[in-house]
């Protein structure tokens, strides 16, 4: 008899009480044998390096809950969300993953799988106007509501909820497959995705976490009932990782490279690596030159996206030359996780890589770069790829 599986699309950074709840939800809405976790690696899908490193966090997840932790590659990690849930489901479908269970936190309740069913035939029509209206000095939100309500008005489609754009990115993409996943939304528990503040009860965001962590270690304390003990430990003993600690790297990459060097950074377009370097002279932090760049057009998030791709030297053939060669990178299994990934290893259409030696490094150079650029930021002396076996949690359930 064949296992059953449901994927989580997470980045856990980190892995608070709403990530246990989604967990468990889950779990008990799907009665999967096996929980899937596709976690972004070392660096994140709103351009920021991950406050611990993806085996602390791969680790973190198993003893939450998860069976099997993959990595979701840099290239599908640091994308705008269609393009990270271009990946994330890519993986799952190749793992032949039954469910798809993920957090909204939309107002508006919506029916994902027929919103799924719907794009698929109004998808050419959207496009064309999106070609449109892309160069009109409007934010993508802004943009994508204005075409949405003009193509398919009748959807309650929130373009202001970072978690609702991904739910309806998992759907659109879900769609397109032949045995799409059945879709179970599970309702955001406590604070707002941008919440800065600790919930006094159980449920922060993980934005306020990493605000607390980030400003002063010795505060961790106050978000102790907030996070798993596991989650805990790792922050109070591990060094972190910010835009703060990878600010001088980042200033040092954009001053030392010529403007056509930046013009060939991944997703660098209408001149505005002139615009960067400028203020990149001026700045004395990150959140400064952030605030210096940002204009209408190039949000917090977009400007972030490209301090990512700078300080990791990503240009658009290093994408390209990653998507083209699609592979599974598991990052940790409990003997659930072990089970099942033998269960699909000999159907998988990606080779699956347990550990990355010289054999199959060229399928992960990108991933190899930028964790040692990662490690560069943190210190750590740890190799983040060569020779790393994934993490193995004994027993079924912890």
């Amino acid at each position: 008899m064949s296992l059953s599986s449901c994927g989580l699309i997470v980045e856990y950074n980190p892995l608070h009480n709403g990530h246990l709840y989604h967990i468990k939800k889950a779990r008990e809405e799907t009665q999967a044998d096996c929980l899937v976790a596709v976690m972004s690696g070392n660096f994140l899908q709103r351009g920021e390096p991950a406050i611990l490193d993806k085996w602390k966090r791969a680790e973190i997840a198993l003893l939450a809950g998860a069976d099997l932790v993959i990595e979701l590659p840099f290239a599908s990690a640091v994308q705008s969300a269609d393009y990270f849930a271009h990946g994330s489901i890519q993986i799952l479908q190749a793992l032949n993953v039954d469910f798809l269970c993920f957090g909204t936190d939309s107002k508006e309740k919506l029916d994902y799988a027929t919103f799924g069913l719907t794009h698929k035939i109004y998808e050419s029509q959207i496009n064309q106007r999106y070609q449109e209206m892309k160069n009109n000095g409007m934010s993508y939100p802004q943009q994508m509501t204005t075409i949405y309500r003009e193509i398919i008005p009748n959807w309650p489609l929130d373009f202001s909820s970072p978690n609702h754009i991904l739910g309806m990115s998992y759907a659109k993409e879900n769609a397109k497959y032949k045995q799409p996943m059945t879709l179970f939304p599970i309702k955001r528990q406590g604070s707002g995705y941008h919440d800065e503040t600790v919930n006094k009860t159980e449920f922060s965001s993980a934005t306020s976490i990493r605000k607390i962590m980030l400003e002063d270690t010795k505060r961790i304390n106050e978000i102790k009932s907030s996070i798993s003990p596991h989650t805990y430990h790792q922050l109070s003993t591990s060094r972190l990782a910010s835009w703060d600690v990878a600010w001088p790297y980042l200033k040092y990459a954009i001053l030392t490279l010529s403007y056509q060097e930046l013009a060939n950074i991944y997703q660098m377009t209408e001149g505005i690596e002139y615009r960067i370097k400028d203020c990149a002279k001026k700045a004395i932090s990150f959140s400064q030159f952030v605030e210096l760049v940002k204009t209408k057009r190039y949000t917090w998030t977009r400007i972030q996206r490209l301090a990512t791709y700078i300080l990791n030297h990503i240009s658009l053939e290093n994408i390209k030359k990653n998507k083209e060669n699609p592979y599974i990178r598991v990052l940790g299994f409990n003997d659930m996780g072990r089970s099942y990934l033998r269960q699909e290893k000999k159907q998988c259409l990606y080779p699956i890589i347990t550990k990355i030696d010289r054999k199959n490094e060229e399928s992960a150079s990108l991933d190899i770069k930028v964790g040692e650029v990662y490690n560069l930021i943190t210190g750590s002396k740890d190799p983040q790829d060569y020779y790393r076996s994934p993490i193995y949690v004994k027993g079924e359930r912890v």
